[in-house]
């Protein structure tokens, strides 16, 4: 356990919920969508992400109908200058964010060697460079914010146990793993005031599947 400057430097000082700002990415589908709305229920100011402009549209709508605080940005997490325009958005509107959730996700059904390279490297820009470039950019943001804040980045089961017909998307899952778990200790090492904490869900009821690229000719 730490004790001294070390632990009054390094600990995060999180805010209740619903004096939180929460930035989403991915937020207009799946677990985004329901961290999304239980945020806002719980008071929480809730910032959006995503790269369908009438989907944030109308989610943001639904939540302030339903009394919460919302607003958003489009933005493809994939491309670090949308992604810090979002992130300025964020600051103008609510005076910066809390908590930064990295859940944008794509995925691909079928063997590696059926997969073109342009795919394969497509879904890495979405599931890693995404979560590389939230990251980053929340670190900056959050090590000058007083009490911190934290990282929640959702990544999978399948970043432990691979599935061969999600080869692709375990091995991105994989590579989130380690970047997160790596970033944690520096940010240990460094003494700044961010919790990073990696999600790894499994099978989930979310529209995922559907989302995938299938290349198995089976439903």
């Amino acid at each position: 356990t730490p004790t001294g400057d070390f632990a009054t430097m390094s600990r995060p000082r999180l805010k209740p919920l619903d004096q939180q700002t929460i930035a989403i990415t991915g937020a207009t589908s799946g677990i985004g969508l329901a961290t999304a709305r239980r945020a806002a229920e719980r008071g929480a100011r809730v910032f959006l992400i995503a790269r369908g402009e009438s989907d944030l549209r109308t989610l943001c709508e639904e939540l302030q109908r339903a009394g919460g605080r919302a607003a958003y940005a489009v933005a493809d997490v994939g491309d670090p200058e949308a992604l810090a325009a979002a992130a300025e958005k964020c600051t103008r509107l609510f005076g910066g964010f809390d908590t930064w959730v990295n859940n944008a996700g794509v995925s691909i059904y079928g063997p590696i060697r059926e997969t073109r390279p342009e795919d394969h490297r497509r879904l890495f820009e979405t599931n890693y460079w995404g979560v590389v470039n939230g990251s980053l950019l929340a670190s900056e943001a959050l090590r000058s914010r007083e009490g911190g804040g934290a990282i929640i980045t959702v990544g999978s089961v399948l970043g432990d146990a691979p599935l061969p017909v999600q080869g692709v998307y375990s091995a991105s899952k994989h590579a989130v793993r380690g970047f997160t778990n790596a970033l944690r200790m520096e940010l240990i090492r460094e003494q700044a005031p961010i919790a990073v904490t990696l999600v790894k869900p499994a099978a989930i009821d979310t529209p995922y599947k559907d989302h995938a690229l299938n290349l198995t000719g089976q439903a």
